[in-house]
């Protein structure tokens, strides 16, 4: 086992396993895992998905996912740490867009099983930046730390074009219309505007009547507009909340509640607990999807 560490704004373990055995995990972001050699099957919420070399997933920051290895395997684990977005001021990066990405992908990434990457350019991409990670990473050192913070930007950017290519999104299977997908991403991607999320905005970018958009809406998600928006929005309050340092003033202001009371008294009603009970529990509620097989 070789834990590699760079001032923690991540943390990379290579593991060549013969069998699988639960890892300790803290929440955090996410793990990405690249399947270096071997052959199984991946296990998230009782999903299998079958691996191979060169496979790239994604783990959710829950104790829910597990391997069955079938040949011996080297996984690379690529984890996102909240450290990172607490102590930025070493590395000279933009902390509000890091932060935004990182939180862009583990708010819409669906915690299913499978590649997450699907094509060979962005996997030959992924394979190389995880390489060069793993080299600097070794050779530690100031220069290495902001040259692996920037391999890791790129990484993201990897990641969210994927995301955005796929269907992650909690639509129903039978689902067909296309239109609510890209409807879903623009949503999410607009989430901190609030005037990108007006029903007559929306009736705009897709080229329906407004009175349409609402009843679209619901009738393929299966809940209301309004109430997705807020849910949204929430995942993201939660995500700061146990993975910054940003107030709750800073975390109200940039999501468009009207004040920190607002926030508060929201995220109770959707979640059954206050503010200062789910940092106290540091366990995700709304980004919490299933229950997992161990």
């Amino acid at each position: 086992m070789q834990v590699l560490e760079a001032n923690k704004p991540f943390e990379i373990q290579e593991l060549e396993l013969t069998e699988w055995k639960q890892r300790p995990v803290k929440n955090n972001f996410f793990e990405l895992v690249l399947i270096k050699n071997g052959e199984g099957t991946q296990c998230i919420n009782y999903n299998q998905y079958g691996y191979k070399k060169g496979s790239i997933f994604l783990l959710p920051p829950l104790k829910c996912h597990s391997f069955t290895i079938e040949k011996p395997t080297k996984f690379v684990f690529l984890k996102f740490t909240d450290s990172f977005f607490k102590n930025v001021n070493r590395i000279n990066i933009d902390r509000n867009e890091w932060f935004k990405e990182a939180s862009y992908i583990l708010s819409n990434y669906n915690q299913l099983p499978g590649d997450i990457i699907k094509n060979d350019v962005d996997r030959n991409h992924l394979e190389s930046l995880i390489g060069m990670i793993v080299q600097e990473s070794m050779n530690y050192g100031n220069e290495s730390i902001n040259l692996a913070t920037s391999l890791m930007t790129s990484v993201l950017e990897v990641l969210i074009r994927n995301i955005k290519k796929s269907t992650y999104f909690e639509v129903p299977k039978n689902n067909a219309d296309d239109r609510i997908t890209k409807m879903l991403t623009y949503i999410n991607e607009h989430i901190d505007t609030p005037e990108h999320l007006r029903v007559d905005h929306l009736s705009h970018i897709f080229s329906m009547s407004s009175a349409y958009v609402s009843e679209f809406f619901r009738k393929q998600v299966g809940m209301s507009l309004r109430e997705y928006i807020i849910k949204a929005k929430l995942k993201l309050v939660e995500i700061r909340l146990l993975n910054s340092d940003f107030t709750l003033t800073e975390i109200a202001d940039d999501l468009g509640f009207t004040d920190v009371s607002h926030l508060s008294k929201t995220f109770k009603r959707y979640t059954g607990i206050s503010v200062r009970e789910f940092k106290n529990n540091g366990e995700y509620m709304l980004l919490k999807r299933h229950s997992c097989a161990v």
